[in-house]
This record gives structure tokens, C-alpha cells and sequence, in this order.
């Protein structure tokens, strides 16, 4: 978990009920920074503004900051190079901009924040002066289903250049609240309301229970004077110099730990025990410099059934440094055929007993592995798979491959699962510098292979996949949905569509997904 937080604290301590509401701003607070400003650095690098349209914008941008338009100026310069695209393209692209950008702005303080408001049952809700596009994606992610946001008129699923009004700003952010109210049967006066901006004082008045997260300078201020309490969040936003130098003498230090390992491979003649020695010192190292401290629970299991098949669930860079550490000794792994290609680190990972495969080719997959049960068998190694195949864009477990689980029962050895709860609090996907953090590490009970079949490959799959996501505290996968899943045709998942904006600048987030349709018209401009 993040470190100890006021915010959180208080949560926890409260009282349950959906009579009460959490509700949260996007930028800022759910997330580090501005969404639309990553969407405009996004079209921006894609050549899809022209200089006209990056001057206008610029220009309606500076007026905005220095006072001369309000928010309302502002959203109707972006209506206005929205007029004639079909809004399908702009769902395309906002679900793009969360896999590229959003997604790892999140503030794993504030996602901990609205989990802990979910499970008291209190109703957890967006208010936000963003658009419907940058905000769903993350919401899907956090489990919120009620967004209010402000809107672009749409006729027959094309923006017409208009804005709906009122817009979810400033007093527009207290009428959405009082519809949920009233929709509801919600208790304000009891309720929670997170934002980083003075811009949103009418509602943080209105509430009983304002929070301030991240504040400006001005909400600070008025934070003081009310006496509201404050949490400030470090673990996103723009890196110090002190991240970056962390993360380098970790990430080289790979290098160090397996150099360090040459006089013991020299003297002994045994590449077994010098790997040992680089693999543990990497460990110790890597984590020690960044801040990583693990917090392990049944540290046991890692040592009562070796040779195994280590499977842990993949969310961040940070798992190598992470495993390297727990593991220590005897392991071989399995990477992609990219890391490979990389000069220095391809060879290390190869001499340490990583096998690469493309994923990309199941047959030259399992025909690489064929090494790996050798190893086991022969050496008395065991392997370090993530069955998820390549790390999750958030905490939340992927679908296993069933190659870790073949492996296994082919070298006849039992499966320990190492289950990650957090460390995409150190580096989640697409970050390249990891933060200190405290990570925690379940280790379960090894899992006996030895009267499995192909046969029933499937179930054993979904059950030690559920052992992760009661572990992890997410919903588990039942026999129905496993036996669809197995038996549904592989299609492009559809992206969800926002509900006409014609008639409200309120939306419900769907949990219908509508059918993707291609555009004729032009890209969207954010």
C-alpha cells in the first residue's frame, strides 16, 4: 500500500452506507496533471493539428490563463475544431490516450482512497470539468460507474461544434452533485468531496466533508483558513533528479551484480554459483537504491518445493529487481525475444537462465521451452513465469496463458504462486522511473501438478488464477465464465460510447459496450 495517509485513515474509520457519497475530481486528483493537456501533446505528435488549428488553440488557451475567457470560452474553442467528426473516432482515441498516458498518472494513494470508499459502500462518483472521453477509461478501471462530466453537443453521433450547457464547472459541479443527490438519496452533508483546484470551491463548500488533495496554492489557502485537512501525493508527476539517478544505477546495476559474479565463476568453474551470487546481489541492490522494501507474507513457501514453477502476476518493471530478490538462487525465467536484441542485457539475461520466446508464435513458444524442463529435471532450477505473458497496464489481473501450467506438469513439479499486490506504485506500465514505495508480496501455498492432465489444463488454470484474485481482493472467474471465454471467438474488444450529449452534461458511465463503427471523417482534435 501507499504510505500511511490521513485521507485514508479516515475512510477506513467511517461510517458505511450508500447515503453517503465520495466524489472526486479527475485532473489533479484521480489523476497527476491535466488530461487534456496529454491529449493535445498526443495529437500534437501524430501531425494531426494543423498550424492553424495549434495557433487557435494556443491562443484560446492563453486567454483562458490570463483571465480573458472562462472555462466556458475555452470548451467552446475546442467544440469548434470538433464540428463535423464522428464521435466514435474520439471514444478510439481516448481509449488509446489512457492506454499511452493516463493510466499511469494514476495516483495509487487516491485509487486506495475510493477502494476503501467502495467498501464501506458509500456511492463513488466523477465530477469533473473533463469530457466523457478522458474520463471513462480510467473510471472502468477504478469501478466507478456514475460520471459527471461536461459535454459537446452530438447529433447522429457527430459533434455538431457546440457545448452543452450548464457546463460541470465551478457552480455546474454542484448541480451534478445535487442530481446524484436526488438520484440517489445521498446525504451531502455527510459526504466527501477530493479536489486539487480552488476552481471547485462551490462544491467543496457545499459538502460536509471537503478534502483537499494535491491543492494549488489557493485552495492551500482557503484549506487553512477552514481549517480543511490536506494530503499532498509524491508518488506521481514529474520525476526529481534524485528518481532518475535511483533508477539508473538500479537498472545498470544488473550489469555490476553479474560482473561482481566473474571471479566466483573464474575460481570455481561453476556458472551455476556465480549466477547465484549476481542474481541475489541484484536483488539486494536494485531494491535497496530505488526505496523498494517488500513486506512478504509466507516467505516460507518460497523455499518448501524446489524445483517449482515460480508464477507471479506482472505489473511493473520493478517485479525483476523484486523477484530477484525473493528468489535468490537456482532460477531460470522466460522473456520476450525482443530483450534479447539488447546489447549487454540480452547476454546477461541469457547466461543468468532466461529463455526468450515470441509470443507472437505459440508453436516456436513451446518449442523453446522444451530447455526449460531440462533445466528442472536435470539441473534441479526452477522457472519464474508470469502466466499474464507481459505486464498489466493497472493492478488488475489479466487472463493466464497456459504455458507456465504445461511446463509444470511436463517436469512434474509443483507451481508456487508469488502474487504482487502493488508494484505499480513504484513503476507502473510505460514509466520509466521507479519511485520508493513499499510493496506488499503474498507467497501461496505450492500448488501439487502431479494428477493433472491436459485434458483439465483449463480448470487448473482458473483455479490458480482465482487464488490470485482472492488474494488480491478482486472478483473471482466462475466455471460459466471460464467455459465462455474458452469457447467465444477471439474479437477486438469494443470500446464503450458515451450517451447522446444532447439532452445532459451528466453521464452515467456504460456497462454496454456499443459496436465500433468506422469514421469517414477526420481525426479529432482535443
Amino acid at each position: 500500500m501507499p504510505r500511511p495517509q490521513p485521507h485514508l485513515d479516515e475512510v477506513l474509520a467511517s461510517e458505511p452506507g450508500s447515503h453517503i457519497a465520495a466524489l472526486f475530481d479527475f485532473d489533479g486528483t484521480i489523476i497527476s496533471g491535466y488530461s487534456a493537456t496529454a491529449m493535445l501533446r498526443e495529437k500534437f505528435q501524430r501531425r494531426e493539428m494543423s498550424v492553424e488549428e495549434i495557433a487557435e488553440t494556443a491562443q484560446v488557451i492563453a486567454q483562458h490563463s490570463l483571465g480573458t475567457i472562462g472555462f466556458s470560452g475555452l470548451m467552446s474553442g475546442a467544440a469548434k475544431f470538433m464540428k463535423g467528426v464522428d464521435e466514435q473516432s474520439f471514444i478510439d482515441f481516448g481509449e488509446e490516450l489512457y492506454k499511452k498516458h493516463i493510466a499511469r498518472k494514476i495516483y495509487p494513494e487516491t485509487r486506495a482512497i475510493i477502494e476503501a470508499h467502495q467498501a464501506k459502500g458509500h456511492r463513488v462518483a466523477i465530477i469533473s470539468s473533463a469530457t466523457i472521453y478522458q474520463i471513462e477509461p480510467t473510471a472502468r478501471d477504478l469501478g466507478i460507474t456514475d460520471i459527471k462530466c461536461s459535454a459537446y453537443e452530438i447529433e447522429d453521433g457527430v459533434f455538431t461544434g457546440e457545448i452543452i450547457r450548464p457546463l460541470c464547472f465551478g457552480e455546474g459541479k454542484v448541480l451534478a452533485a445535487e442530481e446524484l443527490a436526488a438520484e440517489y438519496g445521498l446525504d451531502l452533508d455527510q459526504s466527501f468531496f477530493y479536489s486539487d483546484s480552488d476552481d471547485d470551491i462551490e462544491l467543496l463548500e457545499r459538502v460536509g466533508k471537503p478534502r483537499p488533495l494535491n491543492p494549488n496554492l489557493k485552495l492551500k489557502a482557503i484549506a487553512d483558513e477552514h481549517g480543511w485537512p490536506v494530503q499532498r501525493f509524491g508518488s506521481r508527476g514529474t520525476p526529481s533528479w534524485v528518481d532518475y539517478t535511483r533508477t539508473i544505477y538500479a537498472t545498470g546495476s544488473l550489469v555490476g551484480a553479474f560482473a561482481a559474479g566473474l571471479p566466483i565463476w573464474a575460481l570455481t568453474r561453476s556458472q551455476r554459483e556465480a549466477a547465484n551470487f549476481s542474481i541475489g546481489l541484484f536483488g539486494d541492490f536494485a531494491t535497496a537504491i530505488t526505496g523498494v522494501e517488500l513486506e512478504v507474507e509466507d516467505e516460507k513457501h518460497l523455499w518448501s518445493s524446489r524445483p517449482c514453477v515460480f508464477i507471479f502476476n506482472h505489473q511493473s518493471k520493478a517485479d525483476v529487481m523484486i523477484l530477484a530478490k525473493l528468489i535468490r538462487r537456482d532460477m531460470g525465467g522466460v522473456g520476450k525475444k525482443e530483450i534479447k536484441d539488447i546489447p549487454i542485457l540480452g547476454k546477461l539475461m541469457e547466461w543468468g537462465g532466461t529463455v526468450f520466446v515470441d509470443r507472437a508464435d505459440g508453436k516456436s513458444a513451446i518449442k523453446a521451452m522444451e530447455p526449460l524442463v531440462d533445466a528442472i529435471r536435470e539441473e534441479g532450477k526452477s522457472i519464474c513465469i508470469s502466466p499474464e505473458g507481459t505486464r498489466s497496464l493497472t493492478p488488475k489481473l489479466e487472463p493466464f496463458k497456459k504455458g507456465a501450467f504445461h511446463l509444470a506438469m511436463q517436469a512434474g513439479v509443483p507451481i508456487v504462486p508469488i502474487v504482487i499486490h502493488n508494484a505499480t506504485d513504484v513503476a507502473p506500465k510505460n514509466e520509466f522511473v521507479m519511485r520508493p514505495a513499499t510493496v506488499r508480496v503474498t507467497v501461496l501455498p505450492p500448488v501439487d501438478t502431479s494428477k493433472w492432465s491436459p485434458r483439465t489444463i483449463n480448470n487448473h488454470v482458473r483455479d490458480v488464477r482465482n487464488m490470485f484474485l482472492r488474494t488480491l481482493g478482486q472478483p473471482e472467474e466462475s466455471v460459466a465464465e471460464s467455459v465462455a471465454k474458452e469457447s467465444a471467438p477471439e474479437v477486438k474488444p469494443e470500446t464503450p460510447k458515451a450517451a447522446p450529449a444532447k439532452k445532459s452534461a451528466a453521464k452515467k458511465a456504460p456497462t454496454k459496450k456499443a459496436s465500433p463503427k468506422k469514421s469517414t471523417k477526420k481525426s479529432p482534435k482535443a
